[in-house]
């Protein structure tokens, strides 16, 4: 029971916790942030040379002097382009209006080429109104620009397909430029239906990913249309942009228009024509202009097909929430472990920069998997952790305070009953000038006085030295922890044993059974105090355990628990019959017991003698 309400308990309560906030978009926010975060810290890809950006600036309205841009200046932009043989022309401009002078050059230049994609808008946004297609444009040369932004005023999302106010189905302008340009490689677009996918957009077997409501970081988006996730280019300037003024004055390169897509938008922040997004690189603050968007947009359909550059790919939910608990088992598995405080810091730490690496990993592959959820969870256990270690590293601490101060108080007792009261008659003696009668009685006692000294050093010894891998059982032989402990526990017994005790001399019968303990999680000073234990109870049975004929001595593992007995037949004395007795060595056990948390018991052995049990479980860790 233990085990569970501190090493599991806590565990799962934090897996559950974590999963119900998720569940209830309490972690979107988070998420996309590290979403984006990551996708900022990606690799620089190339320029995508196959775009053309023209961005009519601030400069270029200051020279024409007016806007909107009349429809003259544009018609002329749009015959300079086509001179250079462009594979496709996006105009991200409204033209659903005249905006004269030039409306006729304009609506001339419209019917003569069929590569310009002009732009609607299809959907009432938060206005609700719509923009109808440029004027003199046929439909299947019109794309919307419609947007999709998150709660956060973020650009995460493009849409490539949803059906207008008149349910009807209508296609983006990324994806008309897509088509046209794919066109010319002999590549056609495809739509169908699939029993597991439903409608489905196809360049031949390369499939356009439609975002569902839970995937990533989302929590119950709104998945209406043919969505998909933006894997925005990667690198400061991953297109070329020239102005318009650079096209008319013929300063670009014939190289950089010839069969590439063209896409003409506006590029200054007095129209507004741009959105926030912290999940593109950029120097100051991250605009991005719509017309760069678009860019963004079609040069990924264009490099997964040519490419094969991956789009954003997730798990199915199954598979997110099997990922997130596993980052919290694997946390629960390290309470069972014996580490200091530090190296469970040091540990910790290491698993988190683990999971950071390998999530941002993933995201470089294209993969996003969920990371603030698994490290919520790594972070809460991680401190239910350290907070239950330190907790437990100070009561061991207590537990030897505890034991030092039972080593005090035996020390003074031995020292107060024996040396001193010794000393006290001998100074008497010679104070009163009394001639001493019996030489050899007074050398006996000096003899016993140097004994008793001898003991004290012993015990101190001994009990200073416990943090060590040696248990010192005599002055003159160590016993090396680092072997097997049932080794050193028979190596105790045959040093006891050979103890001129008055009660030795008359067993029999030694029935002797060390087996391998499983010593998983014990420490030096553990194993210290387990030997301290066994000779102990060896030692009262060699003092006073009178008549005795027998003596049982088992050390095993059975059942997850290690247990040591020690069983005499004999009479012993009465007062370590009493449950209310408690010596140096019942302390000193019941301490022991308390750091394996075991169970410590002096028990009657029928008809007679005394049973001496120590046992603990090998499943708990005592850190």
């Amino acid at each position: 029971m233990n085990i569970w309400r501190i090493g599991v308990l806590p565990g799962i309560a934090a897996i559950g916790l974590t999963i119900i906030a998720r569940m209830l978009g309490s972690l979107q926010s988070l998420e996309l942030a590290a979403y984006d975060t990551f996708m900022r810290l990606r690799q620089d890809e190339p320029i995508d040379e196959r775009i053309l950006i023209v961005g009519i600036n601030e400069e270029d309205i200051r020279r024409i002097k007016q806007y909107p841009i009349p429809d003259g200046e544009i018609a002329k932009l749009l015959r300079t382009l086509q001179s250079y043989q462009p594979a496709a022309i996006g105009l991200d401009i409204y033209r659903d209006i005249r905006v004269e002078p030039g409306h006729n050059e304009l609506a001339s230049a419209f019917q003569e080429m069929k590569n310009v994609i002009g732009i609607e808008k299809v959907l009432p946004g938060i206005d609700g109104f719509t923009v109808n297609p440029p004027l003199n444009l046929p439909s299947e040369q019109v794309g919307f620009v419609d947007t999709l932004v998150d709660k956060d005023g973020k650009q995460r999302r493009t849409l490539l397909g949803t059906p207008d106010l008149k349910d009807e189905w209508r296609l983006s302008l990324s994806l008309k430029l897509t088509d046209i340009y794919l066109k010319k490689q002999g590549i056609n677009r495809k739509e169908e239906q699939s029993p597991s996918e439903g409608y489905l957009i196809k360049f031949n077997s390369t499939k356009i990913p439609k975002f569902l409501p839970n995937d990533g970081g989302y929590i119950y988006a709104d998945k209406g249309g043919y969505q998909t996730l933006i894997n925005f280019r990667s690198n400061i300037k991953p297109f070329r942009i020239v102005s318009l003024t650079d096209i008319n004055n013929k300063k670009v390169d014939a190289s950089w228009i010839r069969d590439k897509i063209v896409l003409i938008g506006l590029t200054t922040p007095s129209i507004k024509d741009y959105t926030l997004s912290d999940t593109i690189k950029a120097k100051n603050i991250p605009l991005i202009y719509g017309v760069e968007i678009h860019a963004h947009v079609t040069s990924q359909l264009i490099s997964s097909v040519l490419n094969q550059r991956p789009f954003i790919k997730t798990w199915a939910d199954s598979w997110e929430y099997l990922w997130i608990i596993s980052w919290g088992i694997i946390v629960i598995a390290l309470r069972r472990k014996n580490f200091s405080p530090l190296i469970r810091i040091i540990v910790i730490n290491g698993i988190i920069i683990f999971f950071i690496t390998i999530s941002y990993s993933l995201l470089t592959l294209s993969w996003w998997t969920p990371f603030i959820p698994s490290l919520l969870i790594l972070f809460l256990n991680a401190f239910s952790i350290l907070i239950a270690a330190i907790d437990r590293y100070e009561e061991n601490w207590r537990l030897r305070i505890q034991v030092q101060k039972l080593v005090i108080n035996k020390t003074f007792d031995i020292i107060h009953n024996g040396p001193l009261q010794t000393i006290a008659r001998m100074i008497k003696q010679v104070e009163e000038n009394k001639e001493i009668s019996n030489t050899q009685n007074f050398l006996s006692e000096l003899r016993q006085l140097n004994q008793d000294l001898r003991g004290v050093y012993k015990l101190v010894k001994q009990e200073n030295f416990i943090a060590n891998n040696t248990f010192y059982i005599n002055q003159e032989q160590e016993i090396d922890l680092k072997r097997p402990l049932h080794e050193a526990l028979n190596e105790v017994y045959i040093e006891v044993f050979d103890r001129d005790f008055p009660c030795f001399k008359t067993i029999k019968f030694n029935i002797i059974n060390f087996q391998p303990l499983n010593e998983k999680n014990l420490s030096a000073e553990l194993k210290h105090s387990i030997c301290r234990f066994l000779e102990e109870a060896l030692c009262n049975v060699g003092k006073y355990a009178q008549n005795t004929t027998r003596l049982e001595i088992s050390c095993e593992c059975k059942k997850g628990k290690n247990i040591i007995i020690v069983k005499d037949n004999g009479l012993g004395v009465q007062k370590f019959n009493h449950s209310s007795y408690q010596g140096f060595g019942t302390q000193q056990a019941m301490t022991l017991a308390k750091q394996l948390r075991g169970k410590f018991e002096r028990l009657p052995n029928s008809p007679k003698g005394t049973i001496c049990q120590l046992s603990w479980s090998t499943h708990k860790s005592w850190l």
